[in-house]
Parts: structure tokens; sequence; C-alpha cells
């Protein structure tokens, strides 16, 4: 795990490596600690891309697998707000999760929780659903507890595996094995939004919510993110359902990101949880 001092010295040449032109302020970027000891952070900076950036993420280090693990919960019939599945789960954390329809409440994504299909894929051409080209992406929870970012496969081929504790396809597939993947030319990639990404680097798992739709914050856009997550040291890593869902939630701290839904903490379909063993 990084001391403070080389976390700062890392972000400063995030920074450097990205390009931006402006001065570089670290203020307010504190590293802290969760009272169950796994560390998160806040950058707030005006020279990211040459814009104002609140992106908030939390560190679980692999070799803490042994103390920690990822479960993904859903709930139906009733949508639930990130900070509720962490709360009624007694997680440690919880971040947002993939697709859903905000009409019928059902999310749009293929979900597999325990060998049980809890939801399809929408076809494409339906309301709420998303394309081929962004769905391409899945995140694994092995029954050993290791957190896998993928290509997605067939779901006949997750119906049939035995080996997931739960399955959650989304993306697009930001990075993998190190490389940037391709991205579809459409406004959900290059216009900048509230982000939310999960991904893996050789010895952690990183939960990212990246703000928006703000006066102090821009989001990114997908081509912005790739930079930012493989400077990060990030070797594959996937986009989440963004926007107004973004939300990351930690005990006793309390949703630590600014979510952009005018309504406040939007509900959403299903999250990623951090449970102490």
């Amino acid at each position: 795990m990084l001391k403070k001092n080389q976390l700062l010295s890392l972000l400063i040449i995030i920074f450097s490596a990205i390009g931006c032109s402006q001065s570089i302020s670290l203020r307010n970027n504190e590293r802290q600690f969760s009272s169950d000891s796994l560390e998160y952070y806040q950058i707030r900076t005006d020279t990211l891309f040459n814009s104002k950036q609140i992106i908030s993420f939390l560190i679980l280090p692999k070799a803490s697998l042994n103390k920690f693990h990822v479960e993904l919960d859903y709930n139906k019939p009733d949508l639930m707000t990130t900070s509720k599945f962490g709360e009624i789960n007694h997680a440690v954390a919880a971040l947002n999760g993939s697709y859903f329809d905000m009409d019928s409440i059902a999310g749009v994504c293929y979900l597999e929780v325990n060998d049980s299909v809890i939801n399809r894929t929408r076809t494409p051409k339906l309301k709420w659903a998303k394309p081929d080209s962004i769905l391409n992406g899945v995140v694994v929870i092995t029954k050993e507890n290791r957190v896998l970012v993928m290509k997605a496969r067939s779901e006949k081929f997750y119906e049939v595996s035995k080996a997931e504790k739960a399955v959650l396809v989304s993306g697009p597939l930001l990075l993998y094995g190190g490389k940037k993947r391709s991205l579809p030319d459409m406004k959900f990639v290059t216009n900048r939004h509230p982000r939310t990404f999960l991904c893996t680097t050789e010895n952690d798992i990183l939960f990212i919510a990246v703000d928006g739709r703000s006066s102090q914050a821009d989001g990114m856009n997908l081509i912005e993110a790739q930079d930012f997550l493989i400077s990060l040291g990030c070797e594959e890593a996937i986009n989440l359902d963004g926007g107004g869902s973004t939300t990351l939630w930690i005990k006793d701290k309390g949703v630590i990101n600014s979510p952009s839904d005018l309504n406040g903490e939007r509900p959403v379909s299903n999250a990623f949880i951090i449970m102490k063993q």
C-alpha cells in the first residue's frame, strides 16, 4: 500500500503524464482511511484534461481479500440507493452497479448471483437497453472471491459454468491487459458525464466515482477515462452505470462523492458491496 507522500507523488506523475498544461494543485487531496482501514482518496483539481474534476476512489488490496470480500447485491421489486445496499448488508463500502430500467425497475444487463439468473441483457432496440458495442465487458466474482474484469462471453456460458459466484455485464470495457480498448464513436463515449469505474491493478481493486454535471465537476468522457485509469496502473477497467447513478458509499463516512441526480442519491437496481470477513 502506498504511503501518503508516495501517493501524492504518483498523482503529480499522473497529471504530468496526461499532459495537463496548468499548475498542479493538490489541495484537499488527502488520503483517508475508513473505520475498517480501507484506503480511500479524493482528487479535486482544475487541471486534469483542462477541466474541473472531483474523483473519489476506494482501494481494496488484493492481499486483503482474506479480510474482505466483494459481493453483488440486487433488489426486487424496488430500486434502492447504493448507500442502502451498503447499510442493510452491514457492508464497509458500496459502489453502484450496471444499467437498469428506470420505468420497470429491472436491470437491463445480464446478472447472475449464486448460479441463479436475475436479469438478462435487454434487446438493444428496447427502451433503456444499451447497444452491444457498449455491453462488451463483465465483472466476475469467483467462488474464491477473486474480482475479475473481463471481455463478456455469452449468457449461456455463464449459465452453464459453476465457477462464478456472481456475474454482471456492463461496459464498455475500457482497458484489457493494460491496453486501451477501441470505443464506439457516439455521444455516450465522447461527452463528459459523471462516471463509475471498477478497475484492477497488479495489487489492488479500485472502486471509482467521477463527479460531473455541476459547476464544481465536469465529468469525463470515456477516452479521457482510459488515459486516467491507465495512469493509475489499471490493467483491466470497465465502465459501469454513470450519470445520476454514480455513487460511492463508505460505512461511517456516508456517500463520499456528490451524486448528480436532481433528487440526490438515485435508487439503483444493483450494487457492488465490500464485506468484512
